[in-house]
């Protein structure tokens, strides 16, 4: 196997091989004189490192006709993530994530701003980053993390510093509550200088990636898992019959979020601020999911989605509630 110092140099020459020449791998590994394992690890390395990139163009009529057909009904850009029948909630997400990945970071270029919205998704999906080089872009982490018994700087952290590490670019945690006990505690440390810095920062995002809180998700949601409601919070989420959550900003069916009592303690950005950034990707996986997708797609926080397949097809079965 290539030492690790001389690997970027081996993957390069094993992918112009490959891809330029139309080398076999056995072929490869001769010439190379190294096995085929190594081979295919090389390729993989350039992939994962952006030394190689790879599309897929069809014709127009040879669309995938759910895609198409998602994009059509919802008035966005859609990417079906096929999956097998029979196979777990944990590997849907993982499958979806990837592609996840692979897709956002071709939409992701220099003198960007990209927020993110943390949560079990974006974790999923921080972790099959491609490295991709990009000067004067900044992550910026779209609501807080902290609660009662963590300050979810260590959680929040590392997806923040994954997707920072990936493109290169500056990282800008949001050190606050998810949900503020007081919302005049809340107003308050928005005119902190410090939290205003962070704020400014999320009023130049162009890209805003996020995957949906559910409360009723197989796999559960960071926030409905960890210590972020007490049972009076739980009450007021059924009792407001809310669906979803954006950015621990909660909606209910209908995409309506007005008289939500939580909002108002929320960190995350309202809903008219998330429709104002211009790209807003999300992620989702579970058919657990689908009536939060459904309000999310029906308040218009979404402009391009990554959508597991069978997730996709029960969605264009039901639709959205309006």
């Amino acid at each position: 196997m290539p030492s690790a110092a001389t690997r970027p140099q081996d993957a390069l020459r094993a992918a112009q091989l490959y891809y330029l020449q139309d080398l076999t791998m056995e072929a490869i590994a001769s010439e190379m004189h190294v096995s085929r394992s190594s081979v295919s690890r090389l390729l993989s390395f350039a992939r994962d490192s952006g030394l190689v990139t790879i599309s897929i163009h069809s014709p127009h009529d040879a669309r995938n006709q759910l895609e198409s057909r998602v994009a059509d009904r919802f008035g966005i850009t859609a990417h079906v993530v096929p999956t097998p029948d029979r196979i777990s909630e944990a590997e849907r997400l993982e499958r979806t994530a990837l592609s996840a990945a692979r897709i956002l970071t071709g939409r992701v270029d220099s003198a960007m701003t990209v927020g993110i919205a943390w949560g079990s998704t974006l974790s999923a999906v921080a972790r099959h980053l491609p490295t991709k080089r990009t000067h004067d872009s900044r992550v910026v982490q779209m609501n807080g993390a902290a609660n009662v018994r963590t300050s979810g700087i260590p959680y929040a952290g590392e997806i923040l510093t994954r997707f920072g590490s990936a493109w290169s670019a500056s990282v800008h945690q949001f050190p606050v509550p998810a949900l503020f006990d007081d919302p005049l505690t809340k107003q308050a440390m928005w005119r902190e200088r410090s939290v205003r810095a962070v704020l400014e920062i999320q009023e130049r995002v162009s890209v805003f990636v996020f995957g949906l809180g559910s409360p009723h998700a197989d796999v559960p949601s960071h926030v409905y898992a960890g210590d972020y409601f007490d049972d009076a919070d739980r009450r007021s989420i059924e009792r407001s019959g809310v669906v979803g959550d954006c950015a621990t900003v909660f909606y209910r069916l209908d995409g309506t979020s007005d008289g939500i009592e939580l909002n108002e303690r929320s960190s995350g950005p309202d809903l008219e601020a998330v429709r104002r950034i211009p790209r807003r990707f999300c992620v989702v996986s579970s058919l657990s999911k689908l009536d939060s997708l459904r309000g999310a797609l029906a308040a218009g926080l979404i402009t391009e989605l990554v959508v597991e397949e069978s997730l996709a097809r029960r969605l264009l079965e039901v639709g959205t509630a309006r």
